[in-house]
């Protein structure tokens, strides 16, 4: 097999949790161009329908399934769905987060719960799930899709000369911070089963934003621009696939060198 071969990911089956966002959206395109029969599953299964679709006419495998990350027995079907109709997953990316419109952090329980039960307990979960069969399997890549955030404070000093000056809560932060660590300890649970676990950790995406946020984010980065459509797609590919056969338990951020500044 050639080393281009590797990259290949024809034949596999792989799922994306959300795909419809911003960043979601290029994750599906690249499993899918790559050769990979890609579910996606989230509650907005009418937005699902159309990357989908979108997906197919392009000639891609892409089926959207419908998925409840705060309900246990909507990650389990998902589950036994995609095994009865495919057999075996072999990538799973836990990209679907809940953004809390949370700001300070002088909240009652309840309110950090409610996304902690989203971006904690249920990556914990449907990880265990599918980890579990890729393990029976002997043969798997996870990759979980964190933040640039999970690894540096807030840059206040991005809003300056916007109407953007946030009031920060602590939740994304804390929840991207945790995530690298999960990811460590499940690469450390899963290897011995040849199953892979990774992060990504993508920087901020141009959406329109201020001209003034975006000269002073981009100036914050080393190659001096926010991430595009297009970005995430060489990673994502990479990790999921043989090409990276020997690499686990580790943070690959794709932030145009954010964090190395």
């Amino acid at each position: 097999m050639g080393v281009l071969d590797t990259f290949s990911l024809k034949g596999k089956v792989a799922l994306v949790t959300g795909g419809a966002g911003l960043y979601g959206r290029q994750i599906v395109a690249a499993l899918a161009q790559a050769g990979a029969k890609t579910y996606i599953a989230s509650r907005n299964l009418e937005a699902l329908e159309a990357v989908a679709a979108e997906e197919r006419a392009a000639g891609n495998d892409v089926v959207a399934l419908s998925l409840d990350l705060n309900s246990d027995q909507s990650i389990e079907e998902l589950h036994r769905t995609i095994i009865a109709q495919s057999g075996r997953c072999d990538v799973l990316v836990n990209n679907a987060v809940i953004r809390s419109a949370m700001s300070g952090w002088d909240h009652d329980l309840e309110a950090y719960d409610k996304s902690l039960r989203i971006n904690a307990s249920a990556l914990f979960k449907i990880t265990s799930l599918f980890g579990k069969s890729m393990a029976a399997n002997k043969s798997g890549s996870i990759i979980n899709i964190g933040s640039m955030m999970g690894s540096v404070g807030l840059e206040m000093g991005n809003y300056i000369g916007t109407d953007m000056m946030p009031d920060p809560s602590p939740i994304y932060h804390y929840e991207k911070g945790g995530m690298l660590n999960f990811t460590r300890w499940a690469a450390s649970i899963l290897g011995p089963d040849n199953v892979r676990v990774n992060c990504l950790a993508p920087g901020g995406y141009f959406n329109g934003q201020p001209a003034a946020f975006v000269k002073n984010y981009s100036d914050r980065t080393q190659l001096g621009r926010m991430a595009n459509d297009t970005d995430m797609m060489g990673a994502i590919v990479f990790l999921a696939s043989d090409a990276s056969a020997y690499i686990t338990g580790t943070n690959i951020p794709v932030d145009g060198g954010y964090t190395a500044k």
